[in-house]
């Protein structure tokens, strides 16, 4: 099965789609570029093709800005001043500067910008008619709303742009109200669920087939959870939650993916191994996923496991790959003891599955646990950062808990009803059933379940738990050397990341900067 490789060496080359820029400016491209470029239905599916591409580094990020901000890691660095050090310590002083906070910024809008690209050139060129434009749209919508959540939810408030502009033009354009996102997010949605196909079937890539491409699920599932998103609290912050209280329509949404209406019928697969199995990607579990391959240069493979595994782990797994200089960035404390059942009795297989108990490799031994959920030989590659590897943004399982999410807040059933839909999840960990479930005894399922799948900071944001258990955790965790690292306490203005410093000098004035920073 042939994958839609997210190739940013592919992104970079089309000048139409804007280059390598990594700034909000939007650089425009040269006269007569755009036109000259998009001139046949082939060209249209290379474009698109670096939209996807576009995406490649999204869950490296995500593992600094989602998992090691929460209570699933607690990552000192051994000098204290590498640059995810700020974002594990919610150090307001620093995060402005940050280059993983910059990134996240200047990368979203950079796939925006090529999303934006792609969306008028089908509404001026020709070159592509029928259900194949009609599928186009629905998929550039479909990642530009991905994005576009993605920015909310770490930045609240941000720029709405839904066409390419020249950097005059951006230079105008302020932050919009959180309110003005999600509606562009919903239209988008909305016309990605009404444009794009089920499933893909066949073994090619391209105009008529495309395992990997967004599919009507992945677009069903990503609008339930705005609506979930949207409707968490406010914290008095202008940040992701509004408290609109949407339950009812994310429920629908939901009940449809569980039925299989208007969706592919999705399954969980029988053992929680087999989901990020390098030999069953695009399993029946799969909704949505970034797709990789090992190519022998590293531009086409993943690097998200990267991020976290020490160099020396590598080696001793036989893989000796050249020395990074990688940290280890450990999982908490409370995480890996503390969250899953550890009795022989009753062991949760999904933390086996999670996160490797420390290594010990000749004369190096560290006892820190972190995770190895996607460390698999069998997809290694020429190097740490050439997997082939897909990363998984939604799947299955995440359907069945937001559906109880709805249930515990009383839409569309009940606390028992809820307990029900975990049960197969539940049984797959070698966990027991529950009788009833509570929002913090879903929480904490979600986390047992999705370690470092890069959702714990949003889960706790959405559901309102994200003070209280921060400050918490903190607490108990950021005692042993190197002690007080975290600032404490965790307001709520931090919650929000900062708008890069770079972004704010670019246009002094246009934008205010974030509450706390």
């Amino acid at each position: 099965m042939k994958k839609i490789f997210l190739s940013l060496s592919l992104a970079c080359a089309l000048m139409t789609l804007g280059g390598c820029e990594k700034e909000l400016e939007q650089t425009p491209i040269s006269n007569g570029s755009v036109p000259d470029f998009y001139k046949t239905a082939a060209d249209f599916d290379q474009a698109m093709s670096a939209v996807y591409g576009s995406l490649r580094g999204y869950p490296d990020r995500e593992v600094i800005l989602s998992e090691l901000r929460s209570d699933n890691m607690f990552a000192v660095s051994s000098i204290g001043s590498r640059d995810w050090d700020p974002i594990n310590n919610f150090s307001a002083a620093l995060l402005t500067i940050n280059p993983y906070v910059a990134d996240a910024w200047a990368s979203s809008y950079s796939t925006i910008f090529r999303a934006n690209t792609m969306l008028a050139q089908l509404a001026e060129n020709g070159a592509v008619t029928g259900s194949l434009r009609t599928r186009y749209e629905g998929e550039a919508k479909f990642i530009r709303a991905f994005m576009y959540l993605d920015l909310v939810r770490k930045f609240g408030k941000v720029p709405v742009i839904d066409q390419p502009l020249i950097p005059q033009e951006v230079a105008k354009i302020p932050r919009s109200e959180v309110s003005a996102v999600y509606a562009l997010i919903e239209s988008d949605l909305r016309t990605a669920i009404a444009n794009l196909p089920i499933s893909y079937t066949g073994t090619g890539v391209g105009l008529t087939s495309g395992v990997g491409r967004v599919t009507a699920g992945a677009a069903k599932s990503l609008l339930a959870l705005m609506y979930l998103t949207k409707s968490g609290p406010t914290y008095g912050i202008n940040g992701p939650g509004l408290n609109s209280n949407e339950y009812d329509k994310a429920n629908v949404l939901l009940d449809e993916i569980i039925a299989g209406t208007g969706t592919a019928r999705y399954a969980l697969q029988s053992t929680y191994a087999n989901i990020f199995s390098p030999t069953a990607e695009n399993n029946s579990e799969v909704i949505f996923d970034l797709q990789y391959i090992s190519n022998g240069t590293g531009n086409l493979g993943s690097s998200f496991m990267n991020v976290v595994v020490p160099d020396a782990y590598y080696t001793s797994i036989a893989l000796p790959f050249s020395a990074g200089s990688v940290e280890i960035k450990p999982c908490s404390n409370d995480l890996n003891n503390v969250a899953y059942d550890t009795t022989r009795a009753r062991l949760d297989i999904r933390r086996t599955v999670n996160i490797q108990q420390g290594y010990t490799f000749q004369n190096i031994t560290d006892r820190r646990p972190f995770y190895k959920k996607y460390v698999n030989v069998a997809a290694k590659g020429s190097s740490r950062t050439d997997w082939a590897t897909n990363f998984i943004v939604m799947r299955y399982a995440d359907v069945l808990m937001m559906k109880a999410e709805c249930e515990v807040r009383g839409v569309g059933g009940t606390a028992a009803s809820a307990a029900t839909r975990l049960t197969p999840l539940r049984t797959r960990a070698g966990q027991p059933a529950l009788t009833t479930l509570t929002l913090q005894g879903l929480m904490d399922e979600r986390r047992r379940e999705f370690a470092g799948e890069n959702l714990r900071w949003n889960d706790l944001m959405r559901s309102g738990l994200a003070l209280t258990t921060m400050n918490a955790w903190a607490q108990r965790e950021d005692q042993p050397a190197p002690n007080n690292k975290i600032v404490r306490p965790i307001t709520a203005d931090l919650l929000l990341l900062p708008v890069p410093q770079v972004e704010l000098s670019s246009v002094p004035g246009l934008y205010e900067q974030n509450p706390g920073y």
